[in-house]
């Protein structure tokens, strides 16, 4: 019998949305561990600081038992070769998504020949939903409320100051 495959979600989850979170439990349906990867991000400039990223994925995903949650700052495939995981899973809500992905998976490919990237698809409530619009609207005031957690939601408006 083999042993349970661990999958490597990374992303920088700033923040973590309702989209986000359906690929989580998704995966952890499929996968024996999920170990999302919550980005450092240097080459990026984030509304949360990374701890701020943990503990909002934390306390999304506490209820769903085989879900980690663990950061990393280099390469994803070091980050995922020392999870010790076989699978990177990324996920993909349109075309312009998947010639990214594609592109970002044949890379990896070359990088962790061992590690399969398995593209996941949101559920169709999900498909138009990126953290960066949510950034976007909340920034202008905008009502944020139907596209994270409320947990989420608590914590960005605090963020922001609202």
């Amino acid at each position: 019998m083999s042993e349970p495959v661990i999958a490597v979600y990374p992303g920088t989850f700033d923040p973590i949305t309702l989209g986000h979170q359906d690929l989580i439990r998704r995966a952890a349906a499929l996968f024996g561990t999920v170990v999302v990867g919550v980005a450092a991000a240097h080459h990026k400039k984030t509304l949360f600081t990374l701890e701020e990223r943990l503990e909002s994925v934390r306390e999304v995903v506490h209820s769903l038992g085989n879900v980690q949650v663990a950061s990393f700052g280099g390469l994803v495939r070091d980050f995922a070769l020392e999870q010790g995981a076989r699978v990177m899973l990324r996920g993909v809500r349109s075309v312009t998504d998947f010639d990214f992905e594609a592109q970002l998976a044949g890379m990896n490919r070359a990088l962790a020949p061992d590690v399969e990237t398995v593209f996941l698809t949101p559920d169709a409530r999900y498909q138009h939903i990126s953290s960066t619009l949510v950034r976007e609207i909340a920034t202008l005031k905008g009502d944020v409320r139907q596209f994270v957690a409320p947990e989420v939601h608590a914590r960005l408006m605090k963020k922001l100051g609202l």
